[in-house]
């Protein structure tokens, strides 16, 4: 006989569970807990098997007696309903993520969940440096593509792109960025492959021309840093200027540098590991010369992040050509480079008898070989400091010389 709702209502739980016959070997079980499941045991290939179609009340007996009676009429024909009913489930769950990866799969929305994910524990200023990259050269061109229809070309496209602006460490960064991208993605089933592995940058990247990094001759310094000096265009592209001759870090780092790193009290500015070529940190002493630009440019941008922010968004850094053109103003296109004084340092205080480990630390090369010994910063700090202010009192000099030679 069937239960009751009544029977059903009436049944309460025991120390161990017990079955309550429905009728056709369904049975309602009651748990110590409370609980009351629909269970059907049934027999397939001579094996036991048991099949729940739910919880009273929210599965009434009609609806369970309904699904019973299905159930038997597919162990009726050979089928086992509880292996059908996984194959449904499994099928129902895949059909659904096909959906969700569908509704989900812009390359742009996955990047920015990539981010998301990737950015847990950076610096906040280098993750918002990466995702501006993304939004400027990226997005752009491939964020609207669903993640499969991005195809290495148009990879290869975006890179060539900023390469033409002159910008090939942000191309290379570019490749490495969607890189890591498309291992999140295809790592979770979000992408069945990544393009960004079938080619290395150095396949379409033009080898770096001597003239990328061209800098002048000692003799001819002077009348730059004169010129530099008396730079009638925005002030904060001369006060950069000043900090490239003074620090010669990578204009990479100067641009992007937030005033945080700076401590002009103790004369350091400490640079993160994120933001540096070799991840590992960076510390440039600070001239007295420096800290009085510094201080300077507090004036114009220390309500800001920023040291040298953009001329149309403050929250961006100042572009990576600003310096660069800046110097073709002044006539030494093809003659100087931002780099290029990273080069005229090392050449000049080689030249002045400093410690090579000293120079080289100082110019955070990726010769780890031959600077092993001296990578502490705190034990040659001092050294460092002295020969910085050697250097700024040398430019100094130079420049003097150089204004007399323009003014003759």
């Amino acid at each position: 006989m069937a239960l009751t709702i009544k029977e059903i209502e009436n049944a309460k739980p025991k120390d161990k569970k017990y079955k309550m016959l429905d009728g056709g070997g369904l049975s309602l079980l009651v748990l110590p807990t409370g609980t009351k499941l629909w269970l059907w045991r049934y027999q397939f290939n001579r094996s036991e098997k048991n099949m729940t179609f739910g919880e009273y009340p929210v599965v009434a007996p009609k609806k369970a007696r309904d699904l019973h009676f299905a159930a038997k009429k597919l162990l009726a024909t050979g089928i086992n309903p509880m292996a059908e009913r996984k194959a449904e489930a499994e099928a129902k769950q895949q059909e659904f993520r096909a959906l969700e990866r569908e509704a989900d799969s812009s390359f742009e929305k996955i990047a920015r969940k990539w981010w998301a994910w990737w950015s847990i524990g950076k610096s906040p200023r280098h993750a918002e440096i990466l995702m501006n990259r993304l939004e400027s050269d990226v997005f752009p061109v491939i964020g609207h593509l669903p993640i499969d229809g991005v195809q290495a070309g148009h990879i290869r496209d975006i890179m060539l792109a900023i390469e033409k602006r002159g910008a090939s460490d942000v191309a290379k960064r570019a490749h490495q960025s969607i890189g890591q991208i498309f291992r999140f993605a295809t790592v979770r089933e979000l992408a069945s492959r990544n393009p960004a592995a079938d080619f290395m940058p150095r396949d379409i990247l033009a080898a770096a021309k001597t003239e990328n990094f061209a800098r002048v001759d000692e003799k001819d310094l002077p009348e730059l840093l004169a010129k530099m000096d008396e730079y009638n265009g925005d002030a904060l592209t001369r006060f950069g200027l000043k900090l490239l001759a003074y620090c010669f870090p990578r204009t990479s780092e100067l641009i992007e540098a937030p005033w945080i790193e700076f401590d002009l009290v103790q004369a350091r500015w400490v640079i993160p590991p994120e933001r540096m070529k070799m991840d590992t940190p960076h510390i440039v002493p600070l001239s007295h010369q420096a800290v009085a630009v510094l201080r300077a440019l507090k004036l114009l941008t220390g309500n800001g992040e920023l040291v040298l922010p953009g001329a149309m968004d403050k929250k961006k850094p100042m572009s990576n050509n600003t310096l660069l053109y800046a110097l073709y103003r002044l006539g030494y296109r093809g003659r100087m480079t931002g780099h290029g004084f990273r080069g005229i340092a090392s050449t000049i205080l080689h030249e002045n008898g400093f410690e090579e480990a000293h120079i080289e630390l100082q110019l955070a090369h990726m010769k780890r070989d031959k600077v092993a010994a001296a990578y502490n910063h705190a034990k040659y700090l001092k050294p460092r400091a002295e020969m910085m202010q050697w250097w700024a009192d040398y430019l100094d000099a130079q420049q003097a010389k150089g204004r007399l030679k323009l003014a003759a």
